[in-house]
């Protein structure tokens, strides 16, 4: 496959590479990563920049003593790598795992430097996406410490509800939130024991149900969500 194979594929890739110098588009490579993949490993030196157009990943941070961090997840249109790039350092700083099956477009991190210092589009949207992420880890950092295991992962749900389209009219009838529990605890930063006593606690009070061990939940129980965190916000 090629870029514009992939463009044709995925329409709104071409508003980041409408730019894109065509020595650099001819030096272009498209790899699929596997669900469950690493992408790129924390420590490792970058010598490619990526451009995310289909599929899901999220970020993590790898300690030595073997804990995992779960940053953030994204989706396409998304990069890989730019963080790196942007801050003028050689080593990523997290690693990468493919939740869903990623495509994504590669080129080297030379082509890379010059494409970011030619053209202002793919400049701008790069360091939007870096700023996006900067906000949203800022806006909701120290939130584990503050606030009750039921909160974290009501609020969790209805934020998984909202991308999964809970608020428009031709809304799912149900949703399931197809993590395991070691990768829910990773993401909303509630260990395993406290998260299986909240996930049954909540489970009996009607806010979901269990399919195969993994939480779904219906448009009336996404609606009793966030009502409940509403009341929990105001009292």
């Amino acid at each position: 496959m090629t870029l514009t194979d992939l463009e044709n594929k995925v329409p709104d890739l071409k508003e980041y590479t409408k730019n894109m110098p065509e020595d650099i588009r001819q030096r272009c490579t498209i790899r699929t990563h596997k669900a469950g993949s690493i992408i790129h490993q924390k420590d490792m030196e970058l010598g490619y920049f990526g451009i995310v157009a289909a599929g899901e990943n999220r970020v993590i941070n790898e300690f030595d003593n073997g804990n995992v961090y779960m940053i953030e997840s994204n989706r396409a249109i998304d990069f890989i790598g730019e963080v790196t790039i942007l801050a003028g350092m050689s080593h990523t700083s997290v690693t990468i795992e493919a939740v869903t099956d990623n495509i994504v477009a590669y080129i080297s991190r030379k082509d890379a430097e010059n494409w970011l210092a030619c053209d202002q589009n793919i400049l701008r949207r790069a360091a939007g996406h870096t700023a996006f992420k900067l906000y949203r880890s800022s806006y909701n950092n120290g939130a584990t410490l503050f606030y009750p295991p039921a909160y974290i992962l009501l609020d969790y749900l209805v934020k998984f509800g909202k991308q999964n389209g809970m608020e428009s009219s031709s809304y799912p009838k149900n949703l399931t939130i197809s993590r395991t529990r070691q990768m829910l605890q990773e993401e909303i930063g509630i260990n395993v024991k406290t998260l299986n006593r909240t996930v049954r606690q909540l489970k009996e009070e009607g806010f979901f149900e269990l399919c195969k061990g993994k939480i779904t939940f219906s448009k009336e129980q996404y609606k009793m969500a966030v009502l409940w965190l509403e009341g929990a916000k105001g009292g």
